[in-house]
């Protein structure tokens, strides 16, 4: 495949971007696809025998086809489930794009695919002036937006697809996730963002989330198509 990589972002945090992620690897592994995966900056880690360990980045390796260091995968791992500028501050540390960029050619160079999963939103900070956004841009990689389906969605799904317009990013597609069953007018929400994004990839109800990964072999079937 041409397109060497995703970068997964989304409306929110807690808006099902690991899931997706994690599903979408593991798609792409059962198509035969040599899939990497990569959490560049993850907040919200637990202390375990081996270090810090982010439990994104761990069910995203569990996913993976190709095998990869975990601080190859996780560059930056922070204890506390606070926004990655302020956590790195408090641990005197800087997130460095250059080291990311680096820990992205190594994943590339032995895989088909690598899933980039971001923190918290598109616009995130990462440093007191660089955010999420400028992860994917470095990478130059198309972006994948997951829509937490709940109330306020259509706001912050339209917000965030224009400034990765305004970013002149590759916008390779969205998610529905149903984070919401209760969502008023949730058929009517989703038909207002095709009607601006476009179909989605894929669209996840809510109650396939609470027992296991979802079948996203159409979705990976789409993307291995345009790239």
């Amino acid at each position: 495949m041409n397109a060497r990589g995703y970068f997964v972002t989304g409306t929110d945090t807690g808006v099902g971007k690991t899931l997706f992620s994690a599903a979408l690897t593991r798609a792409l592994a059962r198509s035969g696809v040599r899939v990497a995966v990569m959490k560049p900056v993850a907040s919200g880690a637990v202390r375990t025998a081996d270090g810090l360990r982010s439990e994104d980045a761990l069910a995203l390796m569990a996913e993976a086809s190709v095998t990869a260091p975990y601080e190859t995968v996780n560059p930056y791992c922070f204890p506390p489930p606070i926004s990655p500028h302020i956590a790195a501050a408090q641990a005197n540390l800087q997130i460095d794009l250059d080291v990311l960029r680096a820990r992205y050619a190594e994943l590339v160079a032995t895989a088909d695919c690598v899933i980039v999963e971001g923190a918290g939103g598109w616009l995130a900070p990462i440093t007191t002036t660089e955010s999420m956004a400028d992860i994917a841009r470095v990478l130059a990689v198309p972006v994948i937006l997951v829509v937490g389906m709940r109330l306020g969605c259509l706001n912050h799904a339209l917000l965030t697809y224009e400034s990765i317009a305004a970013r002149a990013a590759n916008f390779a597609g969205w998610v529905a996730n149903g984070v919401d069953p209760a969502m008023e007018c949730a058929a009517e929400n989703r038909r207002t963002l095709c009607a601006r994004l476009g179909e989605p990839l894929a669209q996840i109800p809510a109650l396939e989330r609470a027992d296991a990964l979802p079948d996203l072999s159409a979705a990976a079937a789409r993307l291995l198509l345009r790239s």
